[in-house]
């Protein structure tokens, strides 16, 4: 090698020490900011917000599941604003919040509404707290139909039906419904009440007998819930906050952990999902959905 390389071969050598020592580091850096979480002891909280509609259990029970198996989170909340929404979806993640308090506590902070099967949610929780305002309660289930007979016969369209059978085109937007089909759709009904009064009944352990003295979908209070046994104390999410810390003996500050947002990654989704999704939700209100949600309108915000 001769002695014009050596300059050289010194720098590449200088250049290699101080990337591997920026590196190391780094890789300790790393290390201590991946230990945090067990620096602190763990004392994570895991937060779900419960937001809309509930149309879809998907990403709420994954989340559940998710938070359950981490060993880091201490107890999770509820944060629920909702009026409820599908009885499959609502059922599905009260089994799924049953299931996770029987390792962890769950604490169900309820802000401005959490009506009908936001409520039902929340009932499986092992607490409830609630604002004083909170609107909630309004335990039963609905079905909506629309009827465009009489606008079909102004506009000179006339439809027909071919069916398998009596009960087939039950609910059809062109015509009146039967008795007979009313009285089917009651029954139906009714069992779906019984399921939602004996799932509040079992989460809340209270008697069968006093949730459907209330069972007939009126609203209440937060206040108003909490002389019903229907909550457990009256507070905002900071207080939600507090009574997790006490149930599951966390002494300190903790870390709120949120589920990570999922990024829109197109404009079309940016710009026109919302307002799609909500046209859907309008249409889907009168299409016959058995559904546990409260009707009335109220500004949701957290």
């Amino acid at each position: 090698m001769s002695k014009k390389d050596n300059p050289i071969t010194l720098v590449l050598v200088i250049l290699g020490v101080a990337v591997l020592f920026f590196g190391t580091v780094m890789a300790i850096v790393l290390s201590f900011s991946h230990l945090t979480p067990a620096l602190s002891f763990g004392n994570k909280i895991g937060v779900i917000p419960v937001n809309g509609l509930i149309k879809d259990a998907d990403a709420i029970t994954e989340q559940l599941i998710s938070f359950r198996d981490d060993k880091q989170i201490k107890a999770i909340i509820l944060r629920i604003n909702s009026p409820g929404g599908g009885v499959g979806p609502s059922q599905e993640i009260y089994s799924e919040t049953k299931r996770t308090t029987q390792t962890k506590k769950v604490i169900a902070s309820l802000g401005s509404l959490a009506a009908s099967g936001a409520y039902y949610i929340a009932s499986a929780a092992d607490k409830i707290v609630a604002n004083p305002g909170t609107l909630t309660g309004s335990i039963g289930v609905l079905m909506e139909f629309i009827r465009v007979e009489e606008l079909l016969r102004k506009i000179g369209i006339e439809m027909q039906v071919m069916k398998s059978g009596e009960f087939k085109d039950i609910g059809s937007p062109n015509r009146k419904m039967t008795d007979r089909e009313k009285e089917l759709l009651m029954n139906l009904l009714e069992d779906i009440r019984n399921q939602f009064v004996t799932a509040v009944s079992e989460g809340r352990n209270m008697p069968r007998e006093k949730i459907l003295e209330i069972a007939d979908g009126r609203i209440f209070s937060g206040r108003e819930a909490k002389e019903l046994g229907l909550v457990d104390s009256l507070g905002n999410f900071r207080d939600a906050v507090n009574l997790a810390k006490r149930m599951a003996h966390i002494k300190g500050d903790v870390k709120l952990i949120y589920p990570e947002k999922r990024r829109r990654s197109l404009l079309w989704d940016l710009l026109f999902k919302d307002l799609i999704d909500s046209i859907v939700d309008r249409i889907d209100r009168h299409c016959g959905l058995l559904e546990y949600r409260w009707n009335g309108e109220f500004s949701v915000s957290d």
